[in-house]
């Protein structure tokens, strides 16, 4: 078991890089450490949670954390992993992205007074009352250009065909402020991030070393991508996000639950705080029984149960529960499970519709005769009851809270018809 945070990390896979003489640092001593967040949208997304699970592994081994949200960086842009320059945010949108997040981020820091409570600060307090003349005889003094070239995330914008803007180019000095600032009035010797922000981070270590003469360190952490290579929390249908009104936690939990094999005893390592028999023992139920898919459920528990609470994640497994094979009958719940599935209406009277024009005007079968092979062969579901019948008609009462009809071929492919309001 690990005895440090540092040992904790490297165990869990999280280390990509660290200044020299970190380790020893974290054993000896409880430190005080900081992750930047970008504003530029209300909610973090799962993308996010690595850096925020690092924080709160430190807090849990004595440490104290602080998440930065970048409103004065976020003005600016971080030209770090960005193959072109992204459009301004104005103040208020900034403003409102960072209400957003700072109540996500409470979610899983522990901000009770003492030595290890945890921060939420906004880098726009120093860095929008800061002058440019300020800027470049303090800071910028401190800087080459040559030593600025030399960063990988400048080297690789500069390789482009549109080039760096000078507004890209000075985030560098703006970040490594960040730190000396967090230095001075907090006593924060530590910055994470991405990989990608290795060279903002050694700024800043420099800077402090010039400045004040002191040490500080950095530590990176990998940039989660599949095992197919695709960037960690990108789907067809977007991003997944940790607010429940952009990402239901239905498809919060189905997104952990989908987890290839392959990435999956990284994923808890990475966004669990299972510990390491644990996460062992899963390990070999997915060699000896993958078909069991136990590491995966086991995922999608506990990050459903992190991000959106105890109660969500059970909505989510009743939801899941009723979509794979219990029976559907709460109809908000099977509403927000739905919302992705297409939807057609139709009007029912009195003597009801046939059971294969549903199936047809759904478009679930391409013609009647279609339909009632399909009910012959009993693949045909209504409100998950098997259609055995080709001659039945379905009336309004028979919806889901008078609302809806799920009709089913299969185990997967499923339509919504809902109940036409007559005039």
């Amino acid at each position: 078991m690990a005895t440090n945070v540092f040992q904790e990390f490297r165990w869990r896979g999280i280390v990509y890089d660290a200044t020299e003489g970190l380790p020893d640092v974290l054993a000896r001593e409880p430190v005080t450490a900081y992750i930047g967040f970008d504003p530029t949208a209300s909610s973090l997304h799962v993308g996010s949670l690595l850096p925020v699970m690092a924080l709160a592994r430190l807090q849990r081994f004595g440490h104290a954390p602080i998440a930065v949200v970048g409103g004065g960086t976020g003005l600016i842009g971080d030209p770090s992993g960005k193959a072109q320059e992204r459009g301004l945010l104005t103040v208020e949108q900034v403003d409102d992205n960072l209400r957003g997040m700072r109540a996500q981020l409470e979610r899983f820091l522990d901000f009770a007074p003492g030595p290890q409570a945890a921060r939420v600060v906004n880098n726009a307090d120093w860095l929008r009352p800061l002058d440019v003349m300020t800027l470049l005889r303090d800071i910028g003094k401190h800087f080459t250009v040559n030593y600025m070239l030399a960063k990988e995330s400048v080297r690789r914008r500069l390789e482009q065909e549109d080039g760096i803007s000078y507004t890209e180019f000075s985030y560098l000095l703006l970040q490594a402020y960040d730190f000396l600032v967090l230095f001075d009035r907090l006593g924060c010797t530590l910055q994470m991030g991405g990989s990608d922000q290795w060279g903002n981070i050694t700024a800043g270590c420099d800077l402090i070393r010039r400045v004040r003469g002191a040490k500080a360190h950095g530590l990176v952490l990998p940039l989660v991508t599949s095992a197919g290579g695709v960037k960690f929390g990108k789907t067809e249908a977007g991003a997944i996000w940790l607010d429940p009104d952009r990402t239901t936690p239905y498809d919060f939990y189905q997104f952990w639950l989908n987890t290839d094999d392959r990435d999956v005893v990284a994923y808890l390592k990475y966004f669990t705080f299972l510990d390491e028999p644990a996460i062992r023992d899963l390990e070999r139920t997915t060699t000896d029984a993958p078909e069991r898919r136990d590491a995966q459920r086991t995922l999608a528990r506990e990050v459903t149960k992190l991000v959106h609470g105890p109660e969500a994640l059970e909505s989510a497994e009743r939801g899941a529960a009723r979509m794979f094979g219990e029976r559907l009958t709460i109809a908000d719940e099977i509403r927000a499970v739905l919302h992705d599935v297409p939807q057609v209406e139709i009007a029912f009277g009195q003597e009801g519709v046939p059971i294969t024009r549903l199936a047809v005007e759904s478009g679930l079968e391409s013609s009647s005769s279609a339909a009632i092979r399909l009910i012959r062969g009993g693949g045909l579901y209504l409100n998950d009851e098997r259609v055995t019948n080709e001659r039945e008609r379905v009336t309004a009462d028979q919806a889901i809270g008078g609302l809806f009809f799920v009709l089913r071929k299969g185990k997967r492919d499923r339509r919504v018809v809902q109940v036409k309001k007559q005039p």
